[in-house]
């Protein structure tokens, strides 16, 4: 239950890390951002998590391990079930049998995933199945990659076979998966604009929020670390106030920056929006909006005190903005007098959609 747990929480922490990028390419893939393949791709993540929790986890005491070698006969699965068949009682209940039918439905998964999210068949989740489980393998025989001073779990052959044949037949099962959701071309009605809602707007503020949030950490590990590492300076990274500041003010600017030169911010741009229609000229208008998004949000936070109490005031007024203005367009809108338009109104000039195989959204 543990492993369990600590592989969803490294899967949604990736999931959170990767999410900006993902409604990106979902909005230029398909069009839209939808919750069933949303799901699916969560999913993944912590699949491929777990492999890795349930099969090396909970690692062990160097002393207390005990050095084993390699089962590199194929035939040694054929006999586990033979012994299994010929054991009194229930053969579901032998240890060997349950082991072979783990290993089978730990890669069903993968299979799926295979062909859902990558629209491959079944040769591709044969390799797969075949170069994850080897990977796997591979990682205990070397002692977890040298970690220890020998293999403490078996390098086993009809693991292989048995977790290559799981992917297989998760790629099979996956044709009840419904079509909608399966392979990833491009859809043909990706650049048609689509309405503007408020759930899009909200996804947008999202997207500007994590993006800031992450740029800020970013900046504030990086300082830290020149100052530990190359300035040597141990009193300044027990202060913080360098990195602090320097965490603050780059991703403010950077926000500004953004809008200055393309007319959208990171959230805009994801989910595919565009500010339009301002009798105020346009640098002064994307100003307005960035004052009124997470930039004057993050500006306010900077100057602290009373303007720290504001920040908080301002970001109570854009969520019921949010929800009162046309749109959704909200206090960027409001101050730059613009609404929201979808960014690809002009896709009915364009000669031809896209349309074709490409990599996974």
């Amino acid at each position: 239950m543990l492993l369990g747990f600590i592989a969803i929480a490294i899967g949604v922490a990736f999931g959170v890390v990767l999410f900006v990028p993902f409604v990106a390419i979902s909005y230029r893939r398909r069009g839209r951002l939808g919750l069933g393949r949303t799901l699916l791709w969560l999913s993944a993540l912590i699949y491929f998590w777990a492999i890795w929790t349930y099969t090396l986890l909970p690692l062990p005491d160097p002393d207390a391990i005990r050095c084993v070698g390699a089962i590199v006969d194929p035939m040694s699965v054929v006999r586990d079930v033979q012994t299994a068949l010929a054991t009194s009682g229930n053969p579901l209940r032998h240890p060997a049998l349950l082991q072979l039918v783990f290993n089978v439905l730990l890669f069903l998964p993968l299979g799926v995933f295979v062909r859902v999210l990558a629209g491959r068949g079944v040769v591709v989740a044969l390799l797969a199945g075949l170069g994850l489980s080897l990977l796997v393998e591979m990682t205990q025989l070397t002692g977890v990659g040298g970690l220890y001073p020998c293999a403490y779990r078996f390098f086993d052959v009809g693991d292989l076979l048995t977790n290559t044949l799981g992917a297989v037949l998760g790629c099979a099962l996956a044709f009840v998966v419904p079509r909608s959701l399966r392979g990833s071309q491009v859809s043909a009605d990706a650049d048609l604009a689509r309405p503007v809602t408020r759930g899009r707007r909200a996804l947008a503020m999202l997207c500007d929020a994590l993006a800031y949030g992450f740029l800020s950490a970013g900046v504030g590990v990086g300082v830290q670390a020149w100052l530990q590492y190359i300035a040597n300076d141990r009193a300044a990274v027990l202060d913080g106030s360098l990195a602090s500041a320097l965490s603050a003010i780059v991703p403010t600017s950077v926000f500004l920056l953004v809008i200055l030169v393309g007319g959208r911010s990171v959230g805009d741009i994801a989910v595919q929006l565009r500010y339009t229609g301002s009798r105020l000229p346009a640098p002064l208008a994307r100003v307005l909006r960035w004052a009124g998004g997470i930039g004057g949000l993050s500006a306010l936070s900077l100057l602290g005190g009373l303007f720290g109490v504001a920040s908080s005031l301002l970001i109570l007024l854009a969520i019921v903005l949010l929800f009162t203005t046309r749109h959704g367009r909200g206090l960027p809108g409001v101050l730059s007098g613009q609404d929201l338009v979808d960014a690809r109104t002009d896709a009915a000039a364009r000669p031809t959609p896209r349309v074709g195989r490409a990599q996974p959204s």
